[in-house]
């Protein structure tokens, strides 16, 4: 029997893929366009933003005989164990392939934000913990196992990594993103992206774009960002990700910018996306984002509208579920009203990536492993280091840290002893589990309270919770107080409850109208305080709160955002001294719960000054972070110097560890642009390096600063590097410069392409 060219796998894809599209019917090319959630929930309870308004029904052996695009959450809508759940997969996708005429399984989608969304999978830290790392080969590591473990399921496209960069800290999604500064969170987010790929698993960027920077921190609100702060704040970390991280696949965000919404936009999905960027992976829409159109954004009249808006402007597949992509589409496009040419566009991208992912080939094969371990010793090691390098000494100003090994020590807070304190609203416990309470957690997730009793036997250690996270009831104030005056030292663990639309403190729909600690904690906190025993405040939380109202009162401040299953022994590893922290600070921490949005990328009237009675300064910036050791930065290496508007200049310094421990420094490189021709941030981060040092070794450091790097946005809309002064200024954080080099560039002012380069090497 004579193979079909489109089942030959020596053929290139593209030759394979137009040989298939001649063979299929309309019916048969819109199937590959849609995603089918079995199992989800349409009782208005769901895991998903008006899950139960978009859920459409329909029969499942008559819907998969027309062959199917995607798979929606095998393993991440209701707890099953991992080797019947991969089992299960592999029944359904030879049903699928069985069922078509062409034998096309489909391609398997999971949520992956901070591991695989699966029970008895690893939570690892969340991404603001990756950010607050500054470990980008260690991210790529993780996402590297993240990816193993999702093949290993049958699963071909993870939702991930989340690429939003924060603009107003009060976002309930602030814990999804990696940060405030688009280099940051493009160098992560890169990194991530590499991990994941290279386990074979399609990376999806999100949310594509705009999404983070929603008036009033409201989830789903519209975007009024301007066309700067758009092109060089929101854009560059996608852009990065493609061009450095080799993303397959894009998610369309659910937000209107300036009353276009993303699904619907075809500058942002073919313009950008495809024709400046070269991409050509899929696009595919936010859960119910091409219904949303119609349903909530109100610039379609029906479903089938909404599809030819969405299929226009450039999304390639409707996620989760069937319900604008189906049989009135087809029948839209058999009388003309939506042209034939975007369903063929659409099939072609969704089946050369099929094609890629060996689904097009005769001996492909469904079967999982004999056994799936998804939370494996080597995963939870990695868990371990990562919540480590996280975790972020804000102060310590009279040494309280580390606490002694015998101390008495009280430890009170709602966070102290719950597990789910460390884990963000995408992990399956929190995501899931939550609708399923008869079931186990799945995996061992040790509390702060567990793992400092463990980290210190000698140590007498009490407990109160004193009071719940966002509960007003204080009747346990007294006791906490009591446990406190009784004690050595108190460790108040404070912070939030990760959830979804209201039901936590932070999470996705859990936006906050200020940064002042949830429910009745402050409260707690100054009763702790006014013991006049020193109190340790340890932070679990998904975004920065308001610490002011207690500075110079506490002993020492820790911060860890939602640091994952092995969070508990990285905090307890912090305070007993086992750990020295090397975390910085992603986001800055404010001092005063109001005055928002802020974040350090601001132009010079965005600073404090004279014309206002507000002062946004933050009591710790972004970049901060302590050590129990101490470093010397020696022989700076940054001369005056003139380069051209395509020229680099190299800036170096020698850190040397002066302490007894081993610890690590993280050397950040920014940049001051004293005069442009359009306001620019006061500094941003162009570059930076950890490292790691024993007591007494010294690492020089260089940064190859090239000018494209300061290249922004100018009033006719291209992207330019200006003739004049620069500054390159080597900091701790983005609030404390050790040395500047200054710069003057020369010749005219240079346009720059898609081919720019985006970041600063370091050696």
């Amino acid at each position: 029997m004579t193979t079909a060219p489109w089942r030959d796998p020596a053929l290139p894809a593209a030759a394979r893929v137009d040989d298939l599209l001649a063979r299929m019917t309309l019916e048969e090319k819109t199937a590959q366009l849609y995603g089918v959630w079995v199992g989800a929930a349409t009782d208005g309870d769901g895991v998903a933003p008006h899950q139960h308004d978009m859920t459409a029904d329909y029969d499942w052996d008559e819907l998969i005989g027309l062959g199917l695009g995607q798979l929606t959450r095998s393993f991440g809508t209701a707890p099953v164990d991992p080797d019947l759940g991969a089992r299960a997969l592999a029944r359904a996708q030879r049903r699928i392939a069985a069922a078509g005429r062409f034998g096309i399984p489909a391609v398997a989608h999971e949520e992956c934000l901070a591991g695989f969304t699966a029970w008895r999978a690893t939570a690892y830290p969340v991404p603001l913990a990756w950010g607050a790392s500054f470990d980008p080969p260690l991210v790529e590591e993780m996402a590297r196992h993240i990816g193993r473990d999702l093949r290993s399921a049958g699963v071909h496209q993870g939702l991930a990594p989340v690429l939003d960069v924060v603009r107003d800290p009060r976002w309930g999604r602030v814990e999804e993103t990696i940060g405030e500064d688009p280099y940051l969170v493009g160098t992560v987010g890169s990194a991530y992206v590499r991990g994941l790929e290279s386990a074979g698993i399609v990376a999806t960027l999100k949310h594509f774009a705009g999404y983070a920077s929603s008036a009033g921190a409201r989830n789903l609100a519209p975007v009024r960002a301007g066309v700067r702060e758009f092109a060089d704040i929101t854009l560059p970390p996608f852009e990065m990700a493609l061009r450095e991280g080799g993303a397959r696949s894009v998610m369309a965000a659910y937000n209107e910018t300036d009353g276009v919404p993303a699904s619907a936009d075809p500058w942002l999905l073919t313009e950008l996306l495809r024709e400046e960027w070269d991409f050509t992976g899929t696009v595919v829409a936010d859960y119910f984002g091409i219904g949303f159109l119609e349903t909530l954004h109100k610039v379609a009249g029906t479903p089938t509208e909404a599809a030819h808006l969405a299929l226009a402007a450039g999304i390639d597949v409707e996620l989760p579920t069937l319900k604008c992509y189906g049989q009135d589409l087809v029948a839209a496009v058999r009388e003309g009203t939506v042209p034939a040419d975007l369903v063929d566009r659409a099939a072609r991208r969704v089946l050369l990536q099929k094609c890629e992912l060996g689904l097009l080939d005769e001996d492909w094969n469904p079967e999982p492993a004999e056994s799936i371990d998804l939370d494996s010793a080597e995963n939870r090691a990695l868990a371990r280091r990562l919540a480590e390098e996280s975790v972020v000494l804000l102060d310590n100003p009279d040494g309280i840290l580390p606490l002694a090994p015998d101390a008495r020590i009280a430890v009170v807070g709602p966070r102290a002893a719950d597990a789910l304190a460390m884990l963000g609203c995408y992990s399956f416990p929190s995501h899931v589990l939550t609708h399923h309470p008869e079931v186990p957690m799945g995996i061992e997730i040790p509390t702060v309270l567990e793992a400092l009793r463990a980290e210190l036997p000698d140590a007498k250690v009490t407990f109160a919770e004193g009071c719940g996270v966002s509960d007003p009831d204080d009747s346990g104030f007294e006791e906490a107080v009591t446990r406190a005056s009784e004690a050595d030292v108190c460790v108040a663990v404070l912070g939030d409850r990760a959830g979804l639309f209201g039901r936590g403190t932070s999470g996705e729909g859990c936006d906050v109208a200020d940064l002042q600690l949830p429910g009745i904690q402050g409260d707690l906190l100054d009763r702790l305080v006014a013991t006049g025993v020193p109190v340790v405040l340890v932070l679990l939380t998904g975004r920065p709160y308001a610490l002011g109202r207690w500075h110079g009162r506490l002993g020492a401040t820790v911060q860890a955002f939602f640091p994952g299953e092995e969070g508990g022994p990285a905090v307890a590893g912090v305070l007993s001294g086992r750990v020295n922290p090397s975390g910085r600070l992603p986001v800055s921490v404010p001092r005063v719960p109001g005055g928002q949005p802020w974040t350090y990328l601001q132009p010079p009237l965005g600073l404090a000054d004279e014309v206002s009675s507000l002062d946004p300064t933050p009591l710790y910036p972004f970049g901060h972070g302590r050590s129990y050791t101490e470093f010397a930065w020696e022989d700076f290496e940054g001369p005056a110097a003139e380069i051209g508007t395509d020229g680099s200049y190299d800036v170096s310094v020698t850190v040397r560890n002066t302490g007894d421990r081993e610890g690590a420094e993280v050397v950040q490189l920014y940049l001051h642009d004293p005069v442009a021709s359009v306001t620019r941030p006061d500094v941003r981060l162009v570059g930076y390096q950890r490292l790691e040092l024993a007591p007494g070794e010294a690492r020089r450091v260089t940064f190859h600063f090239h000018a494209d790097l300061s290249a922004f946005t100018d009033r006719k809309g291209r992207r330019v590097v200006e003739p004049g002064a620069l500054e390159l200024r080597l900091g701790v954080s983005s609030a404390e410069a050790r040395h500047t080099a200054r710069l003057t560039v020369t010749g005219p002012v240079r346009v720059l392409g898609p081919d720019r380069l985006l970041r600063c090497e370091v050696s």
